[in-house]
């Protein structure tokens, strides 16, 4: 494998179970399905798992390292990333080896070709995935990963519409997937422009179709914080503002958080959207539930925002009333 990118260091790889109704399941890590055998005795499909098994082990131990050198680095220590990078290429190359290795003896194994580019698309390299995704494809049209995976690299790569095309058929083959919604809500809320030609409607009926699309990622996932807080992100981009629709996003996005840092970071996001929409006594209610060192800067910041905002519909105010005396 070439270098390993720097983007690493950004990376989050943990992973969570979930359940598909074609009699195996799926493995979810950042946005891509991995399918997975059910238990059997069938010596390919155990080395499959072993395989499976090894890709982890080896991401997690990488992003240990990334979240270690992280700390470090903030106390000053920590190496240099190209000394990481490094480290980071050598432990992925035994996985690497054994992916082709199974390749070459199963290459009508789809399954593994799906494994291998979540893999290949975690390391930065996105070409190479689509490649395999493309190919398992063609061994197994009907296995909705494959083409929530594939429906990942278009929305990156193009063309959008195959995008739109694909989560429709994932979704299709397999209704019970929240992250098939959650990626097909997202790409359509990102190129809206596209969604507004594939689908004949106006902006605001986009936003509306990535909501539903949102909504029923949370009715099959309802208790995942990361999930809320990115539907609730969302309303920031939508014009003009639905802030009651986005306050109570973050009421629920606050009722899932796991600990008061997650807390804090909902009541950040409740005082800039009362901001936003000119509540600004409110706001800084919200703002002074903030404690954590951790959003000192950030706190700082967005309570100079509303100070601003507030001094600024003052005056266009007394501007208006100027002008209707």
């Amino acid at each position: 494998m070439s270098n390993v990118l720097i983007g690493l260091l950004g990376m989050a790889l943990a992973l969570n179970q979930v359940q598909a109704a074609s009699n195996f399941a799926e493995r979810t890590r950042a946005g891509t399905s991995i399918p997975v055998s059910p238990g059997t005795n069938d010596p390919v499909e155990r080395e499959y798992e072993a395989l499976l098994e090894q890709d982890d082990a080896a991401q997690e131990e990488v992003d240990q390292w990334i979240r270690d050198n992280q700390a470090f680095q903030a106390k000053g220590a920590g190496v240099p990333a190209q000394e990481l990078n490094q480290r980071i290429h050598d432990r992925f190359q035994p996985v690497v080896k054994a992916y082709e290795d199974f390749i070459q003896r199963h290459p009508e194994h789809s399954r593994v070709r799906v494994a291998y580019a979540s893999f290949l698309g975690d390391t930065g390299h996105e070409e190479e995935a689509q490649t395999q995704l493309e190919k398992a494809l063609q061994l197994d049209t009907n296995n909705p990963a494959i083409y929530n995976n594939l429906a990942n690299i278009y929305g990156h790569t193009g063309p959008v519409r195959k995008a739109f095309e694909f989560y429709s058929k994932a979704i299709q083959l397999e209704p019970s997937e929240p992250v098939y919604y959650h990626n097909f809500g997202t790409t359509v809320y990102l190129f809206r422009t596209d969604a507004k030609e594939f689908y004949g409607i106006d902006e605001q009926q986009v936003f509306d179709k990535a909501f539903q699309l949102y909504s029923n990622a949370m009715r099959l996932d309802p208790t995942n914080f990361p999930l809320a807080s990115d539907v609730a992100q969302t309303y920031y981009g939508v014009k003009p503002l639905r802030a009651e629709a986005a306050l109570t996003a973050w009421t629920n996005a606050l009722h899932l958080a796991h600990d008061e840092i997650e807390r804090e970071g909902v009541y950040v996001h409740f005082a800039r959207v009362k901001m936003l929409d000119q509540r600004y006594r409110e706001a800084r209610e919200q703002l002074n539930r903030v404690t954590n060192s951790m959003y000192a800067e950030l706190k700082k910041r967005l309570g100079r925002a509303i100070d601003n905002h507030e001094r600024e519909s003052r005056t266009n105010n007394a501007a208006a009333s100027a002008g209707e005396k």
